[in-house]
């Protein structure tokens, strides 16, 4: 974005209950779709114009063509820190891929020494999810883009390249985009491991389609 790559790209700061408007314009030689976390919004602006109130429409992605502009807008009525990236495909290769079998948790101690015979600087990845690739910190050529970059209050982020953070903070004073930190999460609120008695395991009868019916207020 402005010709940088995270975790070089500046966060979009703004202040809770704000009217926000981002207008991304595309120069590169290829669509970007682009999604943001925790809202969604109204496409509001093409190339074409204004788009009218009542032919605005809702989306948690917006697609950027070659050399086009989309503007959006939202509400920031939510605290916190929201994930803004590109939502190409190829992301799938990080934690964003859904379906894909993966080596999380997978102990590959025995296949690693028995790959090292023949390749002694092999690693592992992939065995706590693709933040392995960050916490190695591999030496790459001068001028490669390493997969992910970048550091949380938690650790690795597991994301890189076309992404950043829209900060959302009470108190944000008109045209001060100065980062303010990361988000400190209200006591409670944050997840958490699980260390008592698990459930039993439960596994779909077949591969169809099931939906959970509406629970019945018992009013007609």
């Amino acid at each position: 974005w402005n010709s940088r790559i995270f975790p070089d790209i500046d966060p979009l700061v703004v202040s809770k209950n704000d009217r926000v408007r981002v207008r991304v314009g595309n120069l590169t030689m290829t669509n970007h779709p682009i999604h943001m976390h925790g809202y969604d919004f109204e496409v509001t602006c093409t190339d074409g114009g204004w788009v009218r109130p009542e032919a605005r429409w809702p989306e948690v992605s917006v697609d950027i063509p070659v050399g086009a502009m989309r503007a959006y807008e939202f509400d920031a009525k939510h605290l916190g820190d929201w994930a803004i990236h590109c939502h190409k495909s190829h992301h799938t290769m990080n934690a964003m891929g859904h379906d894909v079998p993966t080596f999380i948790g997978v102990d590959k101690s025995k296949v690693t020494k028995k790959i090292r015979m023949v390749q002694p600087e092999y690693m592992p990845m992939g065995t706590n999810g693709m933040a392995d690739m960050a916490e190695m910190s591999m030496e790459l050529p001068a001028n490669t883009i390493p997969m992910m970059a970048g550091w949380g209050p938690y650790g690795p982020l597991e994301m890189g390249g076309m992404f950043s953070v829209v900060k959302v903070r009470e108190g944000i004073s008109a045209g001060d985009y100065s980062d303010p930190g990361w988000y400190e999460n209200p006591p409670g609120t944050q997840a958490y491991e699980w260390t008592g008695e698990l459930p039993e395991f439960a596994k779909a009868a077949d591969a169809s389609t099931s939906i959970t019916l509406k629970p019945h207020s018992g009013k007609t």
